[in-house]
Parts: structure tokens; sequence; C-alpha cells
């Protein structure tokens, strides 16, 4: 048995729509004061007032990195990381290049993940991989969390919530058999109720990115994808 307190210090709340304006940053960084959570997800653009927005609490920020595709050049997600890390960023979720991963480019994959996590350790910033696992078969997934193990990141985490899929008990369940002793493990996209959110808990997820995140908390179902 959860409770709403033990649930909210799980939540990366997700501030990443593209129409949110400076005055929702600051909504949302008072609703997330409000409700605990462990962290305010944002854009990089966001970081600096994130940071500003949250100091008077215990709400981590995090950010997004070479979202949503993850099709940057390596050199320039690692420049995206240090920004970030100079900003003020707690964590990093960046996506994993899903182009060179279907092409079978594994060495490029990994390469890529490694550059964004070794600038980040060096300052004590954890790193999550954003598979987006909606394209990827169940076997991939594996792969794919393999990839991010050896390149050293501390969470393989299911999708942007900006493509057609989002988290599914399935994907979560690889997650957890191929790398869930040894990382963490993050559902993101389509968890709008608590049912959802208690049960990927249950199944061994270590963290959920949310978007409706009032609703998840107060029991109620929420509209929209993310």
């Amino acid at each position: 048995m959860y409770t709403k307190e033990q649930v909210a210090k799980t939540i990366d709340h997700a501030v990443l729509k593209p129409d949110m304006t400076d005055a929702d940053l600051k909504i949302h960084a008072e609703k997330c004061k409000k409700m605990s959570v462990y962290s305010m997800c944002v854009k990089p653009c966001d970081i600096k007032a994130a940071v500003e927005l949250l100091k008077d609490s215990d709400v981590k920020v995090s950010c997004t990195l070479s979202f949503p595709h993850g099709a940057d050049a390596t050199e320039v997600k690692a420049f995206q990381a240090k920004k970030a890390i100079d900003d003020g960023v707690d964590e990093i979720d960046m996506v994993m290049n899903i182009g060179k991963f279907l092409s079978g480019d594994y060495d490029y994959v990994l390469t890529d993940i490694k550059a964004v996590v070794d600038v980040a350790h060096q300052h004590g910033i954890l790193v999550k991989v954003i598979q987006e696992s909606c394209y990827l078969s169940l076997e991939q997934v594996a792969k794919a969390c393999e990839i991010a193990y050896e390149a050293g990141a501390d969470f393989v985490k299911t999708s942007t919530g900006f493509a057609a899929g989002s988290a599914t008990p399935e994907i979560v369940q690889v997650m957890v058999d191929t790398v869930g002793d040894k990382m963490k493990i993050k559902p993101s996209g389509g968890i709008r109720d608590w049912k959802t959110a208690v049960a990927y808990l249950e199944q061994g997820a270590d963290r959920l990115g949310i978007g409706s995140t009032e609703a998840v908390l107060n029991g109620a179902e929420a509209e929209g994808n993310y």
C-alpha cells in the first residue's frame, strides 16, 4: 500500500509541452512544491528559472536533453549536458538516438550515451536514457537497456510522452528483468491515474514521469496523453 506522499516522491513532474510559457512554469513550480514531488522536469531553456522558482523547496530540477528524437550530434549532446549542469540541473533525461539504434549502430548509441554520462557524472548528476520504447520490439528494449548500462547511465526510461506510444507493463517488465538489479527504471507517458502509477511502482519502477500529477495523486483520471 502506497501513500500519496510516497508516490509523490517518485514523480518527475513534466513541464515539457512546446506551448508552455514562463507563466505556466511558475504555476507548475508552485504545484510541485505543494505536491512535494521529487522533481520538476523542464526544457533546457527553463532550467535557470526552475532552479530559482524551486530554491526554497526540496523539489529537484530535472531536464530533457536532445528531446524528443535524440538526433543531435554526440558533441552537441555533451555540450547540452554541460550547459544544463552549469544552469543548475540535478538530473538529465537524455533521448537515445533512436534512428541509430534501429539502424543497428550500437557502437554509436553507446558512445553517444557515454558522452553525456561522462560529463554528468563528473558533477554528480544522474542520467536517465529515454528509449522511446514504442518504436522498439521487446527484444530491442532489452538491448537498449544493456547499452545504457554499459554506457554508465543511471536510469532507463520508456518514453518522451510525445511519440505514438507510452509506457506499458510489458515494456517495464523487460526493463526490470534486464537491468532492474543494477539500474533504476522510469516509466513515462500515459500514466494518468493512481492505479497505473502504483502498478508500475509495484512492478519495480523507481521513478515515474507524469504530467497529470494532480489527477494521479488525487486518485482521479486525467485527460490527455501526458
